[in-house]
């Protein structure tokens, strides 16, 4: 562990942005439960189930040190009126647009939310100096590496998609405005999320309502794909530990530091599939098809660096993490 590792004062105030999403939500609740002050936003858009979103926020604002305030990061003037009014002391990225293949049909969503957004709150933290920066980046940044677990160390100049190389555009901003302004960031590269409130347009939702519905659902590349499959509340807990310490200053003196955040236990397809037929006692009808454009065929996290700085490793099973899952989809949709 990092011998200037601190845990985090409950007097801070945190920026989540992307509040009403999967992970803001969670991590939101969190840290409300911890007794911090926490400041939502959010645009709320309709890429999934707004409904879903409004639910979450209906929890978060449960509590008296939540705030939510509804904006869009591509928006600079909305954005730096809140740094003007709010003292922030830290700020978590977790607003994007997200999705693989959405990328492919609508890039310019991707451009506005992923590039100009991550700029305007660059630029916030530019004027309105914060203690750290965290935000969200993606195994996507990988692409097809060969290379097993896949290392912070490793080369990701080969994007597959589009979302992928916004990720990796945001790491390079990142690098560029702490080196320039003296801004402390981290970046985390989530591997597969998933989890209770989860997103709908991930395979383990989408599959287990099409399960339900008796609908065929769709195995790509012939069902030859692995995944690092990673519980949310291990996700939760790797972001509260780095949340108050921010990085140490490189050879470049640079204050800026990736890590890998996975299961570090790639997990095959169509293991998932079959554990989601247990949970859900019923058998998937399957239709087997070739790989997807911008899709890859192998997710696996090197999560030593995490350890090392932090103690800490997600260590959520599979067949743990998607129980719950269940347990809360077959709830909440009165299944």
């Amino acid at each position: 562990m990092r011998s200037d590792y601190k845990e985090l004062n409950c007097s801070k105030v945190i920026l989540i942005t992307g509040a009403a999403g999967f992970i803001g939500f969670h991590l939101a609740r969190r840290l409300l439960l911890d007794g911090l002050t926490v400041i939502g936003f959010d645009n709320l858009n309709a890429y999934y189930d707004v409904k879903l979103k409004n639910d979450r926020l209906k929890i978060l604002e449960a509590y008296k040190t939540f705030q939510f305030i509804k904006g869009d990061l591509a928006n600079k003037e909305a954005l730096e009126a809140l740094f003007k009014s709010v003292n922030i002391d830290i700020v978590v990225n977790l607003a994007a647009q997200a999705g693989v293949r959405y990328s492919i049909e609508n890039p310019d969503a991707y451009i506005q939310s992923n590039i100009v957004g991550f700029f305007n709150i660059l630029e916030c933290c530019r004027y309105y100096p914060v203690d750290h920066l965290i935000y969200a980046s993606s195994s996507s940044v990988y692409g097809c590496n060969d290379k097993v677990p896949f290392s912070t160390e490793d080369k990701v100049d080969m994007p597959v998609s589009l979302y992928a190389a916004t990720k990796k555009s945001n790491e390079l901003m990142a690098y560029s405005y702490c080196k320039l302004y003296n801004i402390k960031a981290t970046g985390l590269r989530f591997f597969t999320v998933y989890g209770p409130m989860g997103r709908p347009d991930m395979a383990y939702f989408s599959f287990s309502e099409k399960i339900i519905r008796n609908q065929p659902i769709k195995i790509f590349n012939n069902g030859n794909m692995y995944r690092d499959f990673t519980y949310i509340d291990d996700i939760v807990e790797g972001i509260v530990r780095i949340l108050a310490n921010s990085p140490v200053l490189d050879r470049n003196q640079v204050g800026h530091k990736v890590y890998n955040i996975g299961n570090n236990k790639p997990e095959k397809l169509m293991l998932f599939v079959e554990i989601l037929e247990k949970e859900l006692g019923k058998e998937a009808i399957k239709e087997f098809c070739p790989m997807q454009p911008g899709d890859v065929y192998q997710t696996y996290a090197d999560v030593s660096e995490l350890e090392r700085d932090f103690n800490f490793r997600p260590r959520t099973t599979l067949e743990e993490g998607i129980n719950i899952f269940i347990e809360w989809f077959l709830k909440y949709y009165n299944w």
